[in-house]
């Protein structure tokens, strides 16, 4: 049954009932690992997932303010599909699994979305730990083991309370950071040339990207929640590893038959916008920042022109605390968060004006602390800021924890007072940016392909 025939009939049905549906509502990850052994003064650093300290990594149990509450309840939805109109313009939250599983925390995160200009949740189906969030009935997940920690204990809870509270949930599916299934089918890992599975300097197993058997798996995890109502699913960690050359120097891809990384890459995405047609859902994929401005591949084989125009949406993660002293010709890239995700944006939306059928551009944008200075409401506003002035009005704040500046946000009804903002390393009106931005643009290298970017 076609996604648009399931809205109908459950359109239908509700109406029937004479059960409320939601208000309509107006539309408006670091884990260390080394980076290149020789970047330019001028190559912008690839961006990871930050994990500071006083935020739970994915590897982590279950926060105590987080621990999921039993599903048996009188409120519990007895539907199986729910229907979400997607927003104009997406301007979202990262919700971890710990978080969307737990009432307490989603309610939380629920209210700060219907006070403030939030409308869309990302919310981890499969993270890099290899464990489903649900109880999942794809086979093969259940087989390895990947159901043996639930992090959200109610799919249907969790759909319900969003589709009342008209939030639009992304999906998020990590795919090649999962340890579960690399252990449980050793041949779909990345193999080292000595024989056997091959190892990072970390003691991470990757998956191969060229593998079909791994893009079947995520696929048929993506349908399952997509035939539940997701709307849209995001493809995390679609790369390969990103390691020093001499640790790549071991690597060997079965079934790559002499294609690319980057068509390899390409190929995955096309094959899981295809397989999802069906379902009416957008496919999206994260991607390191570096890809807006690196005109080849860095090792990993995300290579603007060569994915844009197979995914509906494309997430650069444009964290300014991830870029090399030197990038776009800014010493201290994290003090300058406007001018790092302005710039940074502009050569991708530059790339994407050449490619027939390009998708869109959608960043994550940063609202944690990694170095100086400490990112508060200046500093994640600039970042904002800096996407509407690039003529983008959709992005994702990414917090490792789920924990985020409300301040920064626009409040429903706009704000009561001219927001502040990180420009030129001062803090100034927003209203005063072009007084200190320097229009003035870095000419950036081409990484060096022989370099290993940090991980994500």
């Amino acid at each position: 049954m076609s996604r648009l025939l399931q809205a109908a009939l459950v359109t239908v049905l509700l109406t029937a009932c004479d059960v409320g549906g939601r208000p309509p509502r107006d539309a408006d990850d670091s884990e260390g690992g080394a980076r290149p052994t020789a970047p330019t003064a001028t190559d912008p650093a690839p961006l990871g997932e930050p994990t500071p300290a006083d935020t739970p990594p994915e590897t982590a149990s279950a926060p105590a303010d987080t621990v999921p509450v039993s599903p048996a309840t009188a409120s519990e939805p007895e539907r199986d599909f729910f229907f979400f109109e997607r927003p104009d313009k997406v301007r979202g939250l990262y919700l971890t699994a710990w978080s969307a599983g737990s009432r307490r925390r989603l309610a939380a995160l629920t209210a700060l979305a219907e006070r403030t200009e939030i409308n869309s949740f990302v919310i981890d189906i499969k993270d890099a730990t290899g464990y489903v969030s649900h109880r999942t009935k794809v086979p093969l997940a259940r087989a390895i083991g990947a159901t043996g920690e639930i992090r959200i204990p109610s799919l249907p809870y969790m759909l319900g309370k969003l589709e009342e509270a008209g939030i639009y949930p992304i999906a998020r599916i990590v795919i090649v950071k999962d340890p579960l299934l690399a252990a449980a089918r050793p041949g779909l890992a990345v193999q080292d040339t000595a024989g056997g599975v091959w190892v990072d300097g970390n003691g991470i197993v990757w998956l191969n990207p060229y593998q079909k058997e791994v893009w079947d798996y995520h696929v048929a995890l993506a349908r399952e929640v997509a035939e539940w109502g997701f709307p849209e699913i995001q493809w995390d960690y679609v790369r390969f590893p990103d390691a020093p050359s001499s640790e790549l120097d071991r690597t060997h891809f079965p079934g790559a038959d002499g294609r690319p990384k980057a068509q390899a890459i390409r190929d995955f995405l096309a094959y899981s916008r295809e397989q999802l047609s069906d379902l009416d859902v957008h496919v999206t994929a994260d991607v390191f920042g570096v890809t807006t401005s690196a005109t080849r591949d860095v090792g990993i084989g995300q290579v603007w022109e060569s994915f844009i125009d197979v995914v509906d949406v494309a997430l650069p993660m444009v964290y300014p605390s991830h870029y090399w002293k030197g990038s776009f010709g800014i010493d201290t890239p994290n003090a300058y968060p406007y001018e790092i995700v302005r710039t940074a944006l502009e050569h991708g939306l530059r790339r994407s004006a050449e490619v027939p059928e390009a998708g869109a551009t959608r960043p994550w944008l940063q609202d944690f602390t990694l170095g100086k200075p400490p990112y508060g409401v200046p500093e994640v506003r600039a970042q904002i800021q800096a996407t509407y002035d690039v003529g983008i009005e959709e992005w994702i704040l990414w917090n490792p924890g789920s924990r985020y500046t409300q301040e920064a946000l626009e409040p429903v009804g706009g704000f009561a007072v001219e927001p502040l903002m990180r420009i030129g390393n001062e803090i100034v009106p927003v209203s005063r940016r072009f007084e200190l931005y320097d229009t003035t643009t870095a000419t950036v290298e081409v990484a060096d392909t022989t370099a290993s970017p940090p991980r994500r």
